[in-house]
């Protein structure tokens, strides 16, 4: 296993990151307990989920999952780099209730408790904002979050899907504080969707943020869809079939996968292979449903790509530029 820095940060973590979303929805609290341990056998040590997962009336179950495999002991819990996330409105269906969503004082304080319980443990390692929250001024988000870690329950602040200026105005706020600020970003980035690289990822890199790709095969779009396609293996729905139906995607994945068959390379390790040399990418979130899909994953570390594969990815999925010569001069 690889292992880098996140950010500005002193903290290591590992080049994947294991991400749990499916964990209770689709993977079952056993086959989850089992793709951690192998996580853990591999050296993969960044593990990846929300307070929200679980979805629906499930929500929060995904942590719940976390928590069980913590309590099996076998230094399960100080082997892992924790992340969690705050946003989602966690009531019941039907229940909603003012200051039970976003990222006020008072939700930032009762979503981390119920987190902490949650996952069983009494820190947690990077607690990320899920969400820009347009109500609440930054000024009361650091000082919530600064209460927490005098408190020693959060170790170091995310965002995710935040927009640059947003990435700067964090940490502005945060400096004029006197407090550490943001140390991470986590973006929707891959070879179909590279718009981050216009403003997201320059404003990361510029104030220290480590970057943690979400979606690195696109809704498996990048996995060879079109193979699995021709031989029955899936039927794609929601975005992926929006985007197979669109003439000229689909004829961009062709070109895709034809290039990965001329030089050998498997579709959903080169995807993950790639984001490992892009600029400011700590590492990809990888979020199995199977050990198997695991194990997968877990190849792209050792996948090389060549200049030569390098440029033509970069002709079949052109980035936007950088900004702001990408709409300007």
């Amino acid at each position: 296993m690889e292992y880098t820095q996140l950010g500005r940060t002193g903290l290591k973590v590992s080049r994947l990151v294991l991400g749990t979303m499916n964990f209770g929805p689709q993977t079952d609290e056993a086959t989850s307990h089992a793709i951690m341990d192998s996580a853990l056998d591999a050296g993969l040590n960044f593990f990846d989920t929300a307070n929200a997962y679980g979805w629906a009336e499930n929500k929060g179950r995904t942590e719940s999952i976390i928590g069980s495999w913590f309590a099996q002991g076998d230094g399960r819990r100080d082997k892992t780099v924790l992340a969690t996330k705050v946003y989602a409105n966690m009531a019941a269906e039907g229940d909603a209730w003012p200051n039970h969503d976003k990222l006020s004082a008072l939700n930032i304080r009762r979503a981390v408790e119920a987190s902490l319980k949650r996952l069983g443990t009494d820190y947690i390692d990077v607690y990320q904002f899920h969400h820009i929250d347009r109500a609440t001024p930054f000024e009361e988000i650091w000082q919530a979050v600064d209460v927490l870690i005098q408190q020693g329950k959060v170790l170091y602040a995310g965002s995710s899907n935040f927009p640059g200026y947003k990435i700067a105005q964090a940490n502005e706020t945060a400096a004029r504080r006197g407090s550490v600020g943001l140390v991470s970003e986590q973006c929707l980035y891959n070879l179909f969707e590279r718009r981050a690289e216009m403003e997201v990822i320059p404003a990361a890199q510029e104030y220290g943020l480590g970057v943690i790709p979400w979606s690195p095969l696109h809704g498996g779009l990048l996995g060879g869809v079109l193979k699995k396609e021709a031989q029955g293996k899936r039927r794609s729905e929601g975005r992926a079939a929006a985007t197979l139906a669109d003439p000229a995607s689909r004829a961009r994945l062709q070109a895709y996968e034809d290039l990965l068959d001329k030089h050998g390379l498997e579709p959903g390790e080169t995807a993950l292979a790639w984001l490992l040399t892009r600029p400011g990418v700590t590492g990809p979130i990888v979020g199995p449903r199977t050990p198997e899909q695991l194990t997968s994953a877990l190849r792209a570390l050792e996948v090389e790509l060549s200049e030569e594969v390098l440029s033509a990815l970069d002709e079949i999925f052109p980035g936007p530029g950088p900004s702001p010569e990408a709409f300007a001069w």
